[in-house]
């Protein structure tokens, strides 16, 4: 009877050192209460604690993903958008998680969802779509400082996707043709000037060197006669030189004659 007694009490005894024993792994970090009151923090590895005594919390320190559910902005130039976002944040104090906030992923996903919509809310639209980045490190800014009471650090946010109205792609679309057609319409005039810049240079060199006009009358002239039934007219050299008019009647001529 004595050495059941004796069995059950190593039993016993062997029960609570083993229960006495904790491990914790390298990305792993546990918070101890005795008897309700804050401890300390232990590990990573083995440490012991006090059954029944004592508590622990494991904590997580590993970079977590949040996904932020889509959220239905107004931006300052009062267009309603719907916007969704990723948020990527770490545990650097355990203890702080624990004792400072009751669910700090919750605490930190509503958090997210509030600062969201106070950002995008005071950008116009146009900067919504065209800015991203920089709404990106405002977000994780402003949720850093507020997120840090709590030990924990946001390591990045990311707008995912921004879903505009129907009516307001159509608009976009038609703004984007729009502006398409201006920068053509602004090509076409700047061509338009550098041509007639150029041949204003071309006739102010002609009027200095004449020679020039009658090499441009024989280049036209050479051009219109590869249809090889063109009878040509030339002044001789000792006439006087032709002026552009009437190197351009005499194109003219050619040209009726080749049509007959």
């Amino acid at each position: 009877m004595v050495d059941i007694w004796i069995l059950a009490g190593l039993l016993a005894i062997g029960l609570i050192l083993v229960s006495s024993l904790k491990i914790t792994r390298q990305y792993e970090r546990a918070v101890v209460f005795r008897f309700g009151k804050l401890l300390g923090e232990r590990g990573p590895g083995l440490f012991v604690i006090i059954p029944i005594v004592d508590r622990i919390v494991k904590v997580d320190l590993r970079v977590r993903e949040l996904d932020v559910p889509r959220q239905t902005v107004i931006s300052s130039d009062n267009v309603s958008v719907e916007v969704d976002a990723v948020i990527y944040f770490r545990v650097m104090d355990s203890t702080k998680a624990i004792v400072e906030v009751e669910d700090y992923e919750s605490a930190t996903a509503l958090l997210a969802q509030t600062t969201l919509r106070d950002v995008l809310g005071q950008n116009e639209l146009d900067t919504i779509l065209s800015n991203r980045d920089e709404l990106n490190r405002e977000v994780k800014m402003i949720l850093d400082e507020m997120t840090d009471p709590w030990g924990i650090r946001v390591v990045t946010a990311t707008l995912r996707d921004v879903a505009l109205p129907e009516n307001m792609l159509r608009a976009i679309a038609r703004q984007a043709e729009a502006e398409r057609e201006k920068r053509a319409r602004i090509i076409l005039a700047e061509g338009e000037y550098q041509a007639s810049q150029r041949m204003s240079d071309a006739a102010t060199f002609y009027e200095e060197k004449p020679s020039a006009l009658k090499l441009r009358e024989y280049q036209t002239l050479t051009e219109i006669a590869k249809e090889k039934n063109l009878i040509v007219v030339s002044t001789g050299s000792d006439a006087p030189r032709p002026t552009a008019g009437e190197i351009s009647a005499t194109a003219g001529l050619a040209k009726a004659v080749v049509e007959r």
